[in-house]
């Protein structure tokens, strides 16, 4: 899976109370002209004494959620979480992966997905409805850029086992996985808890 390069930029963006000075890098798969996104923060320099190994978030882009702040999923919520962090940590990166849309499947079969949701299937079943596995993502790319950004031992932020073993086997080092719980609404309970109950993520918070 090769990856090429792009341009980057610096990328000021909110992070808790202040302003984070990031930098932006874009990238590209060859083998599918796939788009990846880099935001890194590199405070080292300033904080010298502080622990070395980044603090990482590889997220699947979620158009509704991410942009719309759509109540259905914690994507949004997960992402703004993880800027936090990172914005205030000596050294981290959020990698986003915009074809990773509706756990692999596209954003118009998303739709579709939501629509059987509304019909009483639950997030799992929608997507095998549709003729895809649960969970079609591949987190091969997300890995090459990161050892392009030479992080291959990271703390990684997620509530996901696989993403964290998917990683692994692609020569990333998770040293620590820390949870990235964010509090559950009426509108995406019972998504938080199929992903809980069926795919092994971390619980919800009430």
């Amino acid at each position: 899976m090769n990856i090429v390069r792009g341009s980057s930029a610096r990328l000021p963006f909110p992070a808790g109370d202040g302003v984070c000075e990031g930098q932006v890098t874009y990238y590209r798969c060859t083998g599918d002209d796939s788009e990846i996104i880099a935001i890194v923060v590199d405070n080292r320099d300033q904080s010298p004494t502080q622990e070395t190994i980044p603090i990482v978030r590889v997220h699947s882009g979620c158009l509704t959620g991410d942009v719309f702040g759509s109540l259905r999923c914690d994507c949004g919520a997960q992402l703004q979480a993880a800027l936090n962090i990172i914005g205030k940590s000596a050294w981290g990166a959020v990698i986003y992966l915009p074809g990773h849309e509706g756990r692999g499947i596209g954003l118009s079969d998303k739709i579709k997905a939501y629509a059987l949701q509304d019909e009483g299937y639950d997030t799992v079943d929608a997507n095998i409805k549709l003729g895809y596995g649960a969970d079609m993502r591949d987190f091969d790319t997300a890995a090459e850029v990161l050892k392009d950004l030479g992080m291959t031992e990271v703390s990684l932020l997620t509530n996901n086992p696989e993403k964290e073993r998917r990683l692994a086997s692609r020569g990333i080092l998770v040293r620590q996985r820390i949870p990235i719980v964010v509090p559950a609404n009426p509108y995406n309970r019972t998504y938080l808890e199929t992903k809980s109950e069926r795919m092994g993520h971390l619980g919800i918070k009430s």
